[in-house]
């Protein structure tokens, strides 16, 4: 489980492909500090470390993971987005995230705001939980964010200067694809309804 809260980024260093899997390889500010079969949340998906090696740390995407998120979008250079699982003595400071990406969702505008910045996303109502509510929660690449804006297939969130240099959502422009993992409970009561 993690809040959505970003520790750092990460740098691709290379990409291997072996039939539908991915192996990334990374390096980032806590490499000696990850494990064997430690989870990390690279863009806000629950990865395995499966390899260490010096300063570099390996994960494995499969194609389901692929098909769901813009990890397969990545080039070697690219940063993305990384928070460690939650500790069990931690303060909760964002919301429950799973690391489960439902779907990836579209930047459509970017507004400076004079000291923030607004930031408009579409996606694909795909089913009742994928849903937003105003002053509600969205994890967008990891990032748990409050919803200033909330429509059926669209929804905004407004960013302070300090999220918007220490994530790579300064890098976002119109026309980017960006992991949306909707809330847990929201798609909970959903689902409940629907029975």
């Amino acid at each position: 489980m993690f809040t959505g809260i970003i520790e750092a980024q990460a740098e691709v260093v290379s990409i291997i492909e072996e039939q539908a899997n991915r192996h990334f390889t990374f390096t980032c500010p806590f490499t000696h500090e990850l494990k064997i079969d430690q989870s990390v949340a690279h863009n806000g998906v629950c990865l395995t470390v499966v390899g260490l090696q010096e300063e570099r740390y390996t994960v494995t995407a499969i194609a389901e993971t692929l098909s769901r998120t813009n990890l397969g979008q990545l080039k070697a250079g690219d940063k993305v987005n990384l928070e460690r699982c939650l500790l069990a003595n931690s303060r909760y400071d964002g919301h429950i995230v799973q690391g489960h990406v439902d779907q990836v969702g579209i930047c459509e505008e970017v507004k400076d705001q004079q000291g923030s910045w607004l930031f408009r996303f579409s996606y694909q109502p795909q089913s009742a939980g994928h849903m937003t509510v105003e002053k509600g929660s969205i994890c967008i690449n990891g990032i748990s964010l409050t919803v200033v804006e909330s429509g059926d297939d669209f929804f905004s969130v407004a960013i302070i200067p300090y999220t918007y240099e220490f994530t790579n959502l300064h890098a976002v422009k119109p026309g980017d694809q960006v992991n949306l993992e909707f809330d847990i409970i929201g798609k909970y009561v959903a689902r409940l309804l629907q029975k």
